[in-house]
């Protein structure tokens, strides 16, 4: 079936709780992030570099409404203050970055931003030339007797013939060659649920990264896939282990710089909340998280895997 429609028969059922690739990402860099942001779901300050991104991903997403020969980049730099009105509608608490509008030269600075990274888009895509398929495409298949998998994919081409390509949009610069394939995991991910999805591998996988005009490509097959699905369960069987025993152990990194949660984490001499209880299945939001690194902030070396447990980077 097309993308968008129903299968004609549906997967089988998950086991209980979801997972999406940000929430992977989670438990793959810091076992205790993940169940600050999953299981506690401990609020979490919006940053400048995140935000920004939320506007750009509006600004692309709605820039595909209008007809193929209106999409410029005077039309696109001319959406970005509309497009940050309305996520002031819907989220006020972003405006506590710029002190509730009052610094009007931040926030100008902040939104010419915006536009310097569409305007790298149009030297990398040409969207008069372009009709997808979706944008914003919510998708999401159990995965037997593991978890819902779950995400929301920034833009899916569909080819005449019904070849898939997914597209993804990274306001950040493109990561060195040695952190590529943790990179291409969320791709992946999304590939392997459109597979299971439509029973049809995407042909291409694209991460455009805005932030330094670099496009990351990947020709995904079966095997890939399967290898990504076995990395997914033993995940999720990770998760499930830590679940049980109520051990989630922190990983200091590079990137604890950049936690919100660092007067909680042990590693920093604070302590974790009590769990809740009853403890629920952990549930991943499709979004991004609203803290996050900035733009430029230090790569990850590739995580350990969590103490007793085994995770085939497939």
């Amino acid at each position: 079936p097309a993308p968008g429609a129903g299968g004609e028969a549906p997967p089988p059922a998950a086991s209980g709780g979801s997972l999406s690739p940000s929430r992977a990402a989670d438990f793959m860099q810091c076992p205790l992030l993940y169940r600050f942001r999953t299981i506690d779901r401990l609020p979490e300050a919006p940053s400048e570099a995140a935000v920004r991104g939320t506007l750009v991903h509006a600004v692309l997403e709605h820039l595909f409404d209008l007809p193929a020969e209106e999409r410029t980049r005077e039309r696109a730099r001319a959406m970005v203050d509309p497009q940050w009105r309305a996520l002031l509608e819907r989220e006020p608490r972003v405006g506590a970055l710029f002190e509730d509008g009052t610094d009007d030269a931040a926030l100008a600075r902040w939104l010419a931003g915006a536009e310097r990274l569409l305007e790298r888009w149009f030297e990398l895509e040409d969207p008069t030339r372009l009709e997808p398929a979706g944008r914003e495409v919510r998708v999401e298949v159990p995965l037997g007797d593991g978890p819902l998998l779950r995400g929301i994919v920034d833009r899916l081409d569909v080819a005449p013939t019904g070849e898939l390509r997914v597209v993804d949009y990274k306001t950040g610069r493109a990561p060195s060659e040695a952190h590529e394939s943790k990179a291409l995991f969320q791709m992946r991910f999304y590939a392997l649920v459109l597979w299971r999805l439509h029973g049809v591998v995407p042909r291409s996988l694209q991460l455009v990264y805005l932030g330094s005009g670099d496009v990351l490509r990947l020709a995904p097959d079966e095997a890939d896939l399967l290898a990504t699905e076995r990395k997914v369960r033993a995940l999720w069987e990770a998760i499930e282990r830590n679940r049980a025993s109520g051990d989630w152990q922190p990983r200091p990194g590079r990137l604890c710089s950049w936690c919100d949660h660092k007067a909680l984490c042990p590693a920093f001499g604070g302590t974790p909340p009590p769990l809740p209880h009853p403890l629920p299945h952990p549930v991943a939001r499709a979004e991004a998280p609203a803290g996050q690194p900035p733009a430029g902030a230090p790569e990850p070396a590739e995580p350990a895997e969590p103490a007793g447990s085994t995770v085939s980077t497939g």
